[in-house]
This record gives structure tokens, C-alpha cells and sequence, in this order.
């Protein structure tokens, strides 16, 4: 059986969604129908976001496309991050040890806690007055 030519995987940070499509070909990013240098113009997140192919030591091996919703920039490259973590184990089973090694495919559960009534937000309270 031939190995297939596209790998996907979903990538889940804060209220960020990716979905990350793998195919092998020349190293070519694309968030959103957009290059990955103008959706992330920051290089630490450009760097963030190639973490898992530098580890694996795939660098320029794959063609990433990415479709990416909801949350802010940080979510969004952490989420694509874990994606494309997992669509490489999907590749190549042996990667998986090297990328849990590097806590690539922990999915970080930190979310924003909700807001209660009574406050002014999830766990701050209104001035107290004694008299």
C-alpha cells in the first residue's frame, strides 16, 4: 500500500483552530491563502510555527497549508504548531518520540477562565468600601 499523498491533522490552543494540511514537496508555507511571512510578521512565531520540522529534521521536505480561525496571533501559531506536530507523526511514526521529547504534542489546556456575576471580571472584585 503506497502512503498517502496529504496528511492533516487539527491543532487546538486558547480559541484558536488550525487545520493542517501536509504534503511533501519544497518547505513552502501557506496560512490562509497567505505566505507564512505575511500572516505571521513576527519571526519568533515564523520560528515557533517550524519548531516541529526542525526537530523532526524535515526542513524544506514538506508543503504546509494551513487554515487557521478564531483567537489571536499567539493562540493561533501554537495551534498550527501542534498541527503540524501531528500531521508529521502521521508521516512518520518514528517522529513521535523526538516531538513529545521537545513537548510538541502536549495540547496546552490553558483557556481564559469566564467571567462571574457579581465581579467586574472572572476572579477580580469590585472596591470594598467599609463605610
Amino acid at each position: 500500500m503506497a502512503a498517502p499523498l496529504q496528511f492533516s491533522a487539527i491543532g487546538r490552543r486558547k480559541t484558536s483552530i488550525s487545520r493542517v494540511y501536509l504534503r511533501p514537496g519544497s518547505g513552502q508555507v501557506v496560512i490562509n491563502k497567505r505566505p507564512i511571512e505575511d500572516y505571521f510578521p513576527l519571526e519568533i512565531r515564523r520560528r515557533q510555527i517550524m519548531r516541529p520540522f526542525v526537530v523532526t529534521e524535515t526542513v524544506g521536505k514538506f508543503d504546509v497549508l494551513v487554515n487557521v480561525d478564531g483567537g489571536g496571533l499567539s493562540g493561533q501559531a501554537e495551534a498550527t504548531r501542534l498541527g503540524i506536530s501531528r500531521a508529521l507523526v502521521q508521516s512518520d511514526e518514528e517522529f513521535r518520540t523526538m516531538l513529545r521529547g521537545a513537548g510538541l504534542l502536549t495540547r496546552d489546556p490553558r483557556m481564559v477562565e469566564r467571567k462571574k456575576y457579581g465581579r467586574p471580571k472572572a476572579r477580580k472584585r469590585f472596591q470594598f468600601s467599609k463605610r
